[in-house]
């Protein structure tokens, strides 16, 4: 699923320039659930943005499903977003004008599907939230506005979640319950789930953890599931 090649990535800060990601090697299978680890700093978010396609790397190549996204336009990037990609914020990201219905169900309107209301409903339902589906975003907890919003990286069932610190705005028990789901809902679509986190027992959860610092990947273990 994804295939990153010698990545490379900068930063220009006043007089000097900040390596942030340095030479990343890294394979990641189609199906895969893989953790990102480090301390703040290490390129962790970076890489994320890297991967959805948000900025281009300095030098490397970001292979995705077979296809280099190094060389595609901003058109062709965002057609890639649309159609293979669900990205879960720490900050949820949801527009403030849609109700719960409509945030969900806007990926599946961008597409053109005929269905999208009905399949956004379905997959409010299964977070839990269908009773909340005309609610607006401000009307909503920090808890229910995560599960919209990872109702709507999922509605369409994407091949790749990319998930960076989906807890981090949430208390530990709203947080707790908000990876359950999401670990639920990926293994029911069989998607491929890259989730950067801070949190040692969330990467426990996943098939794999990587581990980066000062922009080097400096850990790769796969490891058996935590019952």
């Amino acid at each position: 699923m994804i295939e990153l090649k010698n990545l490379a990535m900068h930063y220009s800060l006043e007089q000097a320039s900040v390596q942030v990601l340095d030479k990343i090697e890294l394979r990641i299978a189609d199906g895969e659930t893989v953790a990102i680890l480090g301390p703040s700093g290490s390129g962790k978010t970076t890489l994320l943005i890297l991967l959805a396609g948000l900025e281009q790397p300095q030098s490397g190549e970001i292979l995705l499903d077979g296809v280099c996204l190094n060389t595609l336009d901003a058109d062709a990037l965002a057609d890639i977003r649309r159609d293979k990609l669900g990205i879960i914020f720490q900050s949820f990201h949801l527009l403030q004008s849609l109700t719960a219905l409509g945030n969900v169900a806007l990926p599946l309107e961008i597409a053109g599907q005929q269905n999208a209301r009905e399949r956004a409903r379905e997959m409010l339902e299964r977070v839990g939230l269908g009773h909340r589906e005309n609610h607006y975003p401000m009307q909503l907890s920090g808890g229910e506005q995560q599960r919209v919003a990872i109702a709507r990286a999922l509605v369409h069932r994407p091949k790749l979640v990319l998930a960076d610190e989906p807890t981090g705005n949430l208390d530990l028990a709203t947080g707790a319950t908000i990876i359950d789901l999401l670990f639920d809902l990926n293994a029911d679509t069989g998607s491929t789930l890259v989730l950067v986190t801070h949190d040692d027992k969330v990467a426990q959860r996943c098939q794999r953890i990587v581990r980066l610092q000062n922009g080097q990947l400096v850990e790769d273990q796969n490891h058996a599931l935590s019952a």
